[in-house]
């Protein structure tokens, strides 16, 4: 996103405008600025990386905004782009993915930048806490789990996963599988076959929501496993609530647009601020989307 202030605009470079996660941050965008007086644009790059560095370098040449929220396609691409707009005098703010080299920080890696970033090592050990309380709830020893990864194409997935299985494995849980489950519930449900057609004995299952929604499908009401989800969207929560999930990763994705937009004013304006941010401490339990923890939240997105 970009936002000005009176005549300064700001901007929201955000994954995909079809992206309901994207829209959800981005309301929260629209509300801060609106509240400064500023105006917001959604950029839509459609989730394409170099379409994405091509839209901030036109940013910079334009002059036309002041803020840059970026949600980053790619950790890498939009590097350079993002360190020309700091030189720029454009404030940058990097949200939700880290942008840079490094999975495990909330630092910037873009020096200037602000940073509200919730890390794929940091997310993946949550993951795994929840995936050890669920462990605990089923009361086997040892307890089964299996992982959905999201691409392994993905050098941010592969990262997450790595801190899944490790906190998993240290925990004294055996990690009975490792497969391919993607983002769709469709991807979900063909993991979730491969899943128990390995060991049918499984406890606990982890995977992106959306590929959580499909196992659950296909798993059925009876089925005495755990399901962990990553995502707060409005059905992730009410599947933990009504206690079809025994958990999911939650953001207020509607709070971190909100404090993105905020943050980049105020350092627009002059202001000091927290320039590394930690989005697991905007959540509702620092992330762990047990039901106890998610008593009065309220979902900002769907699936």
């Amino acid at each position: 996103s970009m936002i000005g202030h009176r005549t300064e605009r700001y901007r929201d470079f955000g994954f995909a405008a079809a992206n309901s996660f994207a829209q959800g941050v981005f309301s929260g965008v629209e509300a801060a600025a609106e509240e400064n007086g500023a105006t917001a644009t959604f950029v839509d790059s459609n989730f394409d990386g170099q379409v994405q560095a091509q839209q901030i370098n036109d940013a910079v040449t334009s002059k036309q905004f002041d803020i840059i929220v970026i949600q980053a396609n790619d950790n890498l691409v939009v590097q350079k782009p993002l360190e020309d707009a700091v030189a720029a005098g454009i404030t940058v703010v990097v949200e939700f993915t880290p942008v840079g080299a490094d999975f495990s920080t909330v630092d910037p890696q873009i020096e200037g930048a602000i940073s509200i970033v919730d890390p794929p090592i940091l997310n993946g050990e949550a993951l795994g806490k929840m995936g050890l309380l669920a462990c605990e709830d089923a009361g086997a020893d040892p307890c089964k789990v299996a992982y959905m990864e999201g691409f392994r194409s993905l050098p941010l997935d592969n990262a997450r996963t790595k801190a899944v299985v490790d906190t998993l494995t240290a925990g004294g849980a055996e990690v009975v599988a490792q497969v391919e489950g993607g983002y769709t519930a469709d991807t979900g449900q063909a993991a979730y076959q491969d899943i128990i057609t390995a060991d049918p004995d499984v406890d606990v299952v982890i995977g992106s929501a959306q590929a959580i929604g499909g196992a659950k499908l296909v798993a059925g009401d009876a089925s005495d496993v755990k399901f962990v989800g990553n995502g707060s969207s409005r059905q992730a929560v009410a599947a933990v609530m009504d206690g079809s999930w025994f958990a999911t990763y939650a953001l207020d994705v509607y709070k971190n647009g909100f404090t993105a937009a905020e943050l980049g004013i105020k350092h627009h304006n002059g202001e000091k601020v927290t320039m590394a941010n930690n989005e697991a401490e905007l959540a509702p339990g620092e992330g762990i989307g047990i039901k106890a923890n998610l008593e009065g939240f309220t979902a900002t997105y769907d699936d």
